[in-house]
């Protein structure tokens, strides 16, 4: 409650989104005719996805004081996130670029070293933001982007858990910027202090070891100290344990245009449902459903459905008038 006034609940994410750029069609970047510019980071898709399904939600970070830190914060903003951004006059906002090779392959080239987003600090997170909501979202590349940044991470967690909020944790190694060990370390350490985690297979095996079954790592994970842990398994779908219960959820079939973001896309409609009260099934049901709407459109956001939409992937009908 602030001001006498009880608060709609609300989930807030922190960390870097940056520039993009990418080839509207398959082939070497540089015989590329035309180029898309956009943007993406891995929190503020979550965001914008939880925005789309209804769920009001928060986003900090940290730009420069250049036209591709005006684009991440025009862009954001205009999907209904509410945004809390510093601007940096002395760095510049991210870029990351997309090249997709062949029709089935894509590289990624990341050049964020000394970035505005990779400079976050704890004070960029307003005072009350965390304490008066319902949930903080939180991932391991921001903890890897530079030791500000993880300081960062650590006080808004720290802060949730002093107020009784939620914190939600998604693994999200990128071996571009630590290594395996160093991730794995990471998230045991940070797991006592985390509600919700979110791991792929090979994640989970940083972080516990491997696994022949998806249920035994979940379980470890699990013994680290979430009540809930979810792991995603691409075209196998989902399984979550939440309170020693094991749920499970087949992948929703599409024709595949782009994977990158079907994570953070899963991870929003999960998210998603949890805020709202769904059970543990329903939360993994929404979540490959989102999930599968994201590898339908190029982009890291762009395909993130409605409420509305949701139906679509199931529907008979090709139009509908």
């Amino acid at each position: 409650m602030t001001g006498g006034r009880v608060q709609r609940p609300y989930v807030v994410t922190l960390g870097e989104t940056m520039a993009l750029i990418r080839a509207d069609q398959p082939g070497p970047l540089a015989h590329a005719p035309a180029l898309g510019l956009g943007i993406g980071g891995a929190e503020s898709n979550v965001a914008i996805g939880l925005a789309r399904l209804g769920t009001d939600v928060a986003w900090c970070g940290r730009v420069g004081d250049d036209a591709l830190g005006v684009l991440v914060r025009r862009e954001i903003r205009a999907e209904g996130v509410r945004t809390h951004v510093r601007v940096d006059a002395d760095a510049p906002t991210g870029l990351m670029i997309k090249e997709r090779r062949t029709p089935a392959t894509q590289k990624v080239a990341y050049y964020r070293a000394g970035s505005a987003g990779s400079r976050l600090a704890p004070d960029d997170v307003p005072a009350d933001l965390v304490e008066d909501a319902t949930l903080l979202h939180v991932s391991g590349i921001t903890a890897a982007l530079s030791p500000s940044a993880r300081a960062t991470l650590l006080d808004a967690v720290d802060r949730a858990r002093s107020a009784a909020v939620a914190v939600s944790f998604d693994v999200n190694h990128r071996s571009s910027l630590w290594s395996d060990e160093e991730s794995g370390a990471f998230a045991r350490d940070l797991l006592e202090r985390v509600d919700v985690v979110f791991a792929g297979e090979d994640e989970a095996a940083l972080v516990v070891g491997p696994h022949r079954r998806a249920e035994d790592a979940a379980a470890e994970l699990a013994g680290l100290g979430p009540s809930e842990v979810v792991v995603k398994r691409g075209a196998q779908g989902a399984l979550s344990l939440v309170d020693g219960a094991v749920h499970t959820a087949p992948a929703v079939p599409v024709a595949v245009v782009d994977t990158v973001g079907a994570g953070d896309a899963f991870v929003a409609g999960y998210l998603a449902e949890r805020v709202a009260g769904g059970s543990p099934a329903e939360r993994l049901a929404l979540a490959v459903t989102t999930g599968a709407f994201a590898c339908l459109t190029a982009g890291d956001w762009e395909g993130l459905p409605r409420r509305e939409e949701l139906s679509l992937l199931t529907d008979r009908e090709p139009v509908r008038r």
